[in-house]
């Protein structure tokens, strides 16, 4: 089984703990996994969609170098100023730890039986679909946008007949690659079941 996705898979790396896209990743585990359960893609929208709050946090890093310039702040006393400076980089901090934090573990996992849509929003909130390969129905894709173009990514848009209707993987790296495999996924589940080796 899955020789065919490997074949498909066979010109990209294995990827790494920060890898938008890793392949049959080995330590990788997750909840309600079973035993025989193999994980074929682990998937995280595209590094270049983290430039924006990157640039911003490091812009608000610099921000207390200009203090002086503003009138309101400039007055303070030298221990405010530096109590409002320490709050000013917690927050930052704060800032620029919950998006990478957002970014690490909303994933896609594709495994040799079922799609995984992890959705993180803010540090308190999950949102988890799954649905089984046999219930895929459609599986498209779309870029948009320069920099989709420029860093080969896009939406992966999954219609299944399972409860939850839609799944998109947002701003996945090689999208035409991950419909490809979802694809062959799907026909191995058909041949699977036309052979009765059905798990």
């Amino acid at each position: 089984m899955l020789e065919s996705v490997k074949q498909l898979l066979s010109d990209h790396g294995s990827g790494g703990l920060f890898s938008a896209l890793s392949i049959f990743p080995k330590a990788t585990k997750f909840e309600a996994q079973d035993e025989e359960e193999k994980i074929v893609l682990l998937l995280r929208p595209h590094f270049a969609t983290n430039i924006w709050w990157i640039i911003l946090g490091l812009l608000m890093s610099v921000v207390p170098q200009f203090w002086i310039y503003i009138p309101v702040v400039s007055l303070l006393p030298e221990n405010y100023l530096l109590v409002l400076t320490l709050f000013w980089y917690a927050l930052t901090l704060t800032f620029v730890f919950e998006r990478f934090l957002m970014w690490f573990f909303s994933v896609n996992i594709v495994t040799d039986e079922r799609v995984i849509d992890v959705d993180f929003y803010g540090l308190l909130f999950k949102h988890v679909g799954v649905a089984s390969i046999n219930k895929i129905e459609d599986v498209n894709y779309y870029q948009k946008g320069i920099m989709g173009a420029a860093f080969n990514f896009g939406d992966v848009l999954i219609q299944t007949a399972a409860e939850i209707p839609e799944f998109v993987f947002n701003k996945v790296p090689n999208p035409e690659k991950v419909v490809k495999v979802l694809s062959e996924l799907i026909a191995e589940e058909e041949r699977e079941a036309i052979d009765g080796r059905v798990r």
